[in-house]
């Protein structure tokens, strides 16, 4: 009987004891601090030449690839030889006439000129005759211009670049003009990117952007260069051009581009000191003489493990942090000691 007499009263005294201090819910807190986060435009692309970063190589005249020294993809330095092509039959004889036809206009312009002085010819015979011979320079320097006279000639790369593709095969005859292949400069390329038509008109040329390889590795930065006005067909999102560092990027190489587009002002805390009731209300906690304060705020925007809110948040009072899925308004809220000595 005395057994149970003193289990029931230290059963009282403890209950006494919880109504004099009820428990409290041990919390770590924050400053409330004002800031901002980046507003990000986010989207998804490859890398490509831009509309001005290639060149497609050909000739003005007819003649027969004879070898090709590079293949497709291939990187490649200024003056290095690319193909070898020789000259047709028909280029050579055209360039041969035109030689011809410069040697005998020279030739009557100074008999014309004799005639001249013997008072034989007019003057108008010899300005014509100098015609004659300026006529026939010009197209002499038209077909050397255009690679005539050289039985075998060796086309070199103009630039430092890529090799995207190759037009021809050694054998082939080809007509002027006709493409041979064409080359990307090695700053020719931008990582082209699909934007949501929504968020166009938050896009400005020169924003910064960083990229994020899709097959892994290090990020790097970039600016936006070009905005479409119009939807791709295929992809039904607006295309727009991002500027990286020449020789950071591979052509056909996919990344996930990160657009700041702006600035968002708010309560900057961490994403788990917010939380969301039944209702869908967002809320966090500040301490107010150790009470857990509830305060009700709306997120502005998310970057990482940070978000930014608004709402009547008391900048002297410390946010909840961790801890706070045990509280509720009003409730005895404690720090660790060592949190104490940090403030």
């Amino acid at each position: 009987m005395t057994r149970h007499l003193l289990a029931l009263l230290l059963l009282l005294i403890a209950g006494r004891a919880w109504a004099d201090d009820p428990p409290s819910v041990l919390v770590q807190t924050k400053p409330a601090e004002r800031g901002s986060l980046p507003d990000l435009v986010e989207a998804y692309g490859t890398a490509a030449p831009a509309l001005n970063g290639g060149m497609t190589i050909s000739l003005q005249q007819e003649g027969l690839v004879a070898a090709i020294a590079v293949t497709p993809g291939e990187t490649v330095r200024q003056g290095q030889s690319l193909l070898q092509f020789g000259e047709s039959a028909a280029a050579s004889s055209a360039y041969q006439q035109a030689v011809s036809a410069l040697t005998l206009a020279r030739t009557e312009r100074a008999h014309t000129a004799q005639l001249l002085a013997q008072q034989l010819a007019t003057r108008d015979q010899l300005a014509q005759a100098t015609k004659a011979v300026s006529d026939a320079q010009a197209t002499l320097d038209a077909l050397k211009r255009e690679g005539a006279g050289q039985a075998v000639r060796t086309l070199n790369a103009p630039f430092d670049g890529i090799v995207n593709a190759i037009k021809v095969a050694p054998g082939d005859r080809v007509q002027p003009g006709a493409p041979l292949m064409t080359l990307t400069r090695l700053d020719g390329l931008v990582v082209t990117v699909g934007i949501e038509p929504a968020e166009r008109a938050k896009l400005r040329p020169g924003e910064p952007a960083t990229l994020q390889p899709l097959s892994g590795g290090a990020g790097l930065s970039g600016q936006v260069l070009r905005i479409d006005g119009v939807l791709n067909p295929t992809t039904r999102l607006v295309d727009a051009d991002i500027a990286v560092p020449p020789g950071s990027v591979i052509s056909g190489e996919a990344f996930k581009a990160d657009i700041t587009v702006g600035q968002i002002e708010g309560w900057i805390v961490p994403h788990d000191a917010v939380l969301t009731d039944d209702k869908g209300t967002a809320y966090l906690f500040q301490v107010a003489s150790n009470k857990a304060k509830r305060i009700s705020v709306r997120v502005v925007g998310a970057r990482g493990d940070n978000d930014a809110v608004e709402g009547n948040v008391d900048a002297n009072r410390p946010i909840v942090v961790q801890g706070n899925y045990q509280l509720s308004d009003g409730m005895d809220v404690r720090t660790s000691a060592r949190q104490e000595a940090q403030r």
